[in-house]
């Protein structure tokens, strides 16, 4: 089979095609034929590593978390897909050399492995994975919120997402619609906006605009302050995030766009009773992960996740042999989502 692989940390060129066998799974685990692989920043920064030359944990490494295709074979214990199913997965090559989807046949423990719907196309499955379940653990940390959503679960709640035409943010935003939400948003110019908008984004605002007050728009949207805040940017938005939450409001932080340090008021955060939950995909557990999942999977059975330009998740397709150039584009900062065409359905 074609496969990806890297030996040392740097830049896209350290990625190699190459001939290699077939794997047989073994016991919990499931091998699946990739249709579609997604990339995400979390792959090109586990691939440039720390420093150029950085050593990696194995000889050599498939890059790729997320993707979907169809379960060629399964190994003992595994009962919840059979081969023929079509899948998603999720965290594919986490601590694993050769379980990433920029392979034409990935093994992969089955707690990674979840059943596509019917009427999903792998496009999604594979745009699931890491933004999805961000975006729904996100969405389920508040002190006074759900810990499992569905279609009302979110009612009466006022969501703002940072940066809604980001992979994360665009899934926060359809998954708080679903969830009965209202979702405001800020975006940094009309392109995003319009994106954020397709999405399902009631109010949507844009930072750089030099004639709007964020703070005053959104606290004319929600006066009682903000439930929830999914935040991308935690260090530039901190005094954001605080003049507009409300009392017992929770900030989910997924990412550190802008920077590593962040400066919070402690006597403000403390007569707000303001929650911060850090968001990490790796290490929040797969009994978390797994739940996300199920709860993905009904919102995907009712038309919740659509991807594509007019569902504000512009797509930019690759092939396998050009895996390279696919991190390229994510590392440049492009707006959409990534896929890789690994084999044909």
């Amino acid at each position: 089979m074609k496969a990806i692989v890297y030996s040392e940390t740097g830049d896209p060129s350290v990625l190699q095609l190459v001939d290699r066998p077939v794997l047989e799974p073994g016991p919990d685990e499931v091998r699946v034929r990739i249709v579609v692989s997604g990339v995400n920043p979390t792959d090109w920064k586990s691939r440039r590593g720390a420093a150029p030359g950085q050593a990696l944990p194995f000889d050599d490494v498939v890059p790729g978390q997320d993707g979907a295709g169809i379960v060629e074979a399964i190994g003992t214990g595994v009962q919840h897909v059979s081969v023929g199913d079509r899948v998603w997965l999720a965290l594919a090559a986490y601590q694993r050399a050769s379980g990433g989807t920029s392979q034409e046949h990935a093994v992969l423990p089955a707690e990674r492995v979840f059943a596509l719907p019917a009427h999903a196309s792998f496009d999604q499955g594979a745009s699931l994975g890491v933004p999805a379940i961000t975006a729904y653990r996100a969405l389920t940390v508040a002190e006074d919120g759900p810990d499992r959503l569905h279609p009302t679960a979110l009612a009466d709640t006022v969501v703002l997402v940072a940066g809604g035409a980001g992979a994360v943010g665009h899934a926060a935003i359809q998954l708080a619609r679903w969830a009965g939400a209202t979702v405001i948003t800020t975006v940094s110019g009309p392109v995003k906006a319009a994106l954020a908008t397709a999405a399902g984004a009631q109010h949507v605002l844009t930072y750089t605009d030099p004639g709007i007050d964020i703070v005053s728009q959104i606290r004319q949207i929600a006066p009682d302050g903000v439930d929830i805040i999914v935040e991308v940017a935690p260090a530039q938005n901190a005094e954001l995030d605080l003049a507009v939450i409300r009392n017992r409001g929770s900030i989910a932080v997924y990412a550190n766009n802008g920077g590593d340090l962040m400066t919070l008021d402690v006597r403000r955060n403390f007569s707000l009773n303001v929650r911060y939950q850090f968001v990490l995909l790796y290490t929040v557990g797969i009994d978390a992960i797994q739940s996300a999942a199920q709860a993905i999977n009904v919102a995907l059975g009712d038309g919740a996740l659509a991807v594509g330009e007019d569902s504000g998740l512009p797509l930019h397709r690759f092939d396998l042999a050009h895996t390279p150039d696919a991190h390229a584009l994510v590392e440049s900062g492009a707006v959409g989502k990534v896929l890789i065409d690994v084999a044909a359905e």
